[in-house]
């Protein structure tokens, strides 16, 4: 027999399984008909998935370029104040999308980075600025899961490494980076994810100029507001269906199974 309290962890499970489920269903219903899916066939939502797609890659791409030294650093060192800094790296990750693109416009209205748009390219308005905002959305998903990977491999495989000669670099490269591989995939899904999802950053460093700087979820939103439903739709899907199996990756690569 089930206590009253095992009874109670399981209504609150089917309910919450019930809701994230509804929302699944819900898109796949709409697009039963296959409205929705021939509009992923136009010419610019699928420029939209494309653009999303590149910067999405190249902002993940640098941002775990970063987060690996980062996350190695966090998970070894020990010094007064390591919460603080931590706390500091992944700001992104609970402040408001909104929030974090105008900080960014700040720093680019700042004397060195107008000096670099004048002579070297531009940011704002334009695509590297969506590479931007994605960068540091990415980034700080990137560092939490490499501190936690690199948390999790034993140092004295480290210590044995340089024992028998190698160097801290040789042992890093040879021993810790092999041994981090899901973790560094992991992390590069997951901020290619989150970062290919994002409006309020992007939008607000790179505008919502169509055609041009348009992402898949600015394109949501200018279907929305146009009142093409269908093509709202066939977007969301596109991005759920990424969210799901990054999740899964996520999942299998970290360990999907229990101790």
């Amino acid at each position: 027999m089930r206590s009253w309290f095992n009874w109670l962890l399981l209504l609150a499970m089917g309910i919450s399984v019930s809701l994230m489920a509804m929302l699944l269903v819900a898109q796949g219903a709409y697009s039963g008909g296959g409205e929705a899916l021939r509009a992923l066939g136009e010419r610019d939502i699928l420029h939209s998935i494309l653009l999303g797609f590149g910067t999405a890659t190249v902002a993940s791409v640098l941002a775990l370029v970063l987060a690996v030294p980062v996350g190695f650093a966090l998970a070894r060192w020990r010094f007064r104040g390591s919460w603080l800094v931590e706390a500091l790296l992944i700001i992104p990750v609970i402040m408001s999308p909104m929030a974090l693109g105008v900080a960014l416009l700040l720093v680019l209205n700042s004397p060195p980075a107008r000096w670099f748009e004048e002579h070297v390219f531009r940011i704002m308005f334009e695509v590297p600025g969506i590479v931007m905002a994605q960068f540091f959305v990415a980034f700080a998903f990137a560092v939490l899961i490499m501190r936690t990977t690199f948390a999790g491999i034993d140092v004295r495989l480290e210590q044995v490494a340089r024992f028998l000669g190698c160097s801290r670099w040789k042992a890093f490269r040879h021993v810790t980076l092999p041994l981090s591989r899901n973790g560094i995939v992991a992390a590069f899904v997951l901020g290619w994810a989150r970062s290919l999802g994002d409006f309020g950053t992007t939008s607000t460093v790179a505008g919502a100029i169509k055609g041009y700087t348009e992402t898949p979820p600015i394109t949501i939103y200018f279907a929305l507001q146009s009142l093409s439903t269908e093509r709202a739709v066939a977007l969301s899907i596109v991005l759920t269906a990424i969210s799901v199996v990054g999740l899964v990756a996520v999942r299998l690569l970290l360990g999907g199974r229990r101790a």
